[in-house]
């Protein structure tokens, strides 16, 4: 019954770290990457589509994303869908692909960038300890329930302490190494 709880509450915490993984590949470094704006919603035919369904995204050069759509039509969806996202992007429409030239990162842009990176991290990292609350409580209802004895109890406790440290460990270092990225010109 303990180890079901703990198994659960591993998978809940490895799925947390895997969003923390993309929601990490969103913010800008100082090169130019497609996750950051495949999952822009654009108006397609009255219907909100993420972009990288509606067309190819390609990274030609370090500083620039070039979309080509699979639809000519929706170009200039494509177009007011960037504009409105609040990227700080201007797109080039040229009849057959949008072009997102990105402009370098100035350094105050690099430490606000950090600031996120830590932001995430740090939500990642509550979500974490939310989990495990969620876990120990489940235990210790198995306890009030007389389904498990207290030495159950202290292991289950050490095993959840165990699981976040090395989870809270992994987020340290994903976050260490997205602002290492951030910060490097």
């Amino acid at each position: 019954m303990i180890a079901d709880i703990l198994k659960d509450a591993d998978v809940k915490m490895s799925a947390s770290i895997v969003n923390l993984k993309s929601d990490l590949t969103k913010i800008r470094t100082g090169r130019a990457q497609g996750s950051l704006v495949e999952d822009i919603l654009v108006s397609y035919y009255g219907m909100n589509t993420s972009l990288k369904e509606l067309a190819s995204i390609s990274v030609p050069e370090a500083s620039l994303i070039q979309i080509k759509p699979f639809d000519r039509n929706s170009l200039g969806d494509i177009e007011t869908a960037i504009r409105n996202a609040d990227l700080g992007l201007t797109p080039v429409n040229d009849g057959t692909f949008v072009r997102l030239s990105l402009p370098p990162i100035t350094e105050e842009r690099r430490i606000e960038l950090s600031k996120q990176v830590k932001k995430t991290g740090e939500e990642a990292k509550v979500s974490l300890r939310t989990i495990r609350g969620d876990a120990w409580s489940r235990v210790q209802g198995l306890i009030k329930n007389n389904e498990a004895t207290e030495d159950d109890k202290y292991q289950a406790e050490k095993d959840l302490n165990e699981l976040i440290e090395r989870k809270n460990k992994e987020v340290d270092l994903m976050i260490t190494e997205k602002e290492s990225e951030v910060m490097k010109i």
